[in-house]
């Protein structure tokens, strides 16, 4: 008897038919002799729904009470899916993640697990029940419930099955697998079979939204077995593992990601902790700050720009200018909006020269300018104008497939 832990989005579970038809697969693995655990999602947009709602109520809710709204979402579907397996004739029992052991910090609205208690959850599998836990959420310190934000199911899914040591994670999603490009826009994107944690992880965290960064994180850390795949169809997915016999593979895919704005810092004063001093300033912010590029002039000065979340734009000025208040400096802040990231990412860049060539050269070829660029050993990331994003990614995707 083997651990299968299944998760489902809530697009998979968007009205009652799709409800049954994930309870159905859930029975499939249950009756093949495995216990089963489901982690779910809130049904289509619900919590878009929930959050504008409280917006109508009050427009500066706190975020404990956001966090106690947009958690019954999840607590819905969990309930829904326990009474269509049960219905179907099998024993069942929902929980919220709090029931389930999942203990998190107290960060609202953006929580990370600490810890799973398994106790409740081995207790239910020992009765030979189907669990069915409400992802997305968990209990702080204090006895609150704190989300994980957005695409937090996965992240109670691959926890949970880390620390049961499941024998596989299937993520059940609306596309069935990962692709070498978003299917959307590049009629040519190719399915993969496999990625590794290391690609898919670089992936997610530039705007791929298959699979939660956080969530494929705890995967490589533990060595959980990840399979992407649709809840509409019966093919086989994407394995997400650690790499074997990829290296005839430069390229895994071309991601790109638009809540980005680009800021720069002009005429700095070329000291060396000016660097440490402005970052740790976003940092404690909790402002996520990426494709960092630094200039130092003739004249005793520096540039620095980076990209910053769109939602992280009027505290990051407002940081910024106060910070360069303190010492009186004369350095000069350019905020850029609607600009998108694009990243190509693939294990066995590092060994392949003529990948930045190529990468280049697609750009310029179809007549795209690059504002800033960036690279590490499975990536290089390039930020242009947001209109010539999907542009972008077809250009470059085509000169590797």
């Amino acid at each position: 008897m083997g651990l299968i832990v299944q998760k489902y989005g809530g697009t998979s579970l968007a009205n009652d038919d799709l409800i049954f038809s994930a309870a159905k697969k859930v029975i499939n693995d249950y009756i093949k002799g495995n216990n089963v655990i489901v982690v779910v999602s809130a049904q289509g947009n619900l919590t878009d729904r929930l959050i504008y709602k409280s917006k109508e109520i009050n427009k500066s809710s706190s975020k404990r009470e956001i966090d106690v709204l947009i958690s019954a979402g999840e607590q819905i579907s969990a309930a829904l899916m326990a009474m269509a397996i049960e219905s179907l004739g099998y024993p069942v029992v929902s929980l919220l993640g709090w029931q389930a052991g999942i203990k998190c910090s107290s960060v609202y609205g953006n929580a990370t697990i600490s810890k799973i208690d398994t106790t409740r959850l081995q207790k239910e599998l020992d009765k030979k029940n189907i669990i069915v836990v409400a992802g997305f959420q968990g209990i702080n310190k204090y006895g609150d419930v704190t989300t994980l934000g957005r695409g937090g199911s996965d992240t109670s899914a691959i926890g949970i099955a880390s620390t049961l040591n499941a024998d596989i994670c299937k993520i059940y999603t609306d596309v069935d697998g990962v692709y070498t490009a978003d299917p959307h826009y590049v009629k040519n994107a190719v399915k993969l079979d496999q990625i590794s944690y290391d690609e898919m992880l670089s992936l997610a965290t530039s705007g791929a939204k298959v699979l939660n960064n956080r969530a494929v994180e705890i995967g490589k850390k533990h060595s959980v077995v990840i399979e992407v795949l649709s809840s509409f169809s019966e093919k086989p997915g994407t394995i997400v593992k650690e790499s074997s016999n990829m290296e005839k593979r430069i390229v895994s895919g071309i991601t790109k990601n638009d809540n980005l704005t680009l800021i720069s810092v002009f005429d700095l004063e070329d000291e060396t902790d000016l660097n440490f001093k402005l970052f740790s300033k976003l940092s404690s912010k909790n402002i996520d700050i990426d494709s960092v590029l630094q200039n130092t002039l003739k004249n005793g000065k520096r540039d620095i720009s980076f990209t910053i979340k769109n939602e992280d734009r009027s505290d990051c000025i407002k940081i910024i200018e106060n910070y360069l208040k303190s010492f009186d400096s004369s350095a000069k802040t350019v905020v850029k909006e609607n600009i998108t990231k694009i990243s190509t990412v693939g294990a066995a860049m590092a060994g392949h020269p003529g990948v930045l060539a190529k990468i280049f050269e697609a750009l310029y070829t179809s007549q795209i300018d690059i504002f800033s660029s960036s690279s590490s050993e499975i990536k290089v990331t390039v930020v242009v104008d947001k209109k010539d994003g999907e542009e972008a990614v077809r250009a470059i995707h085509d000169v590797f497939f």
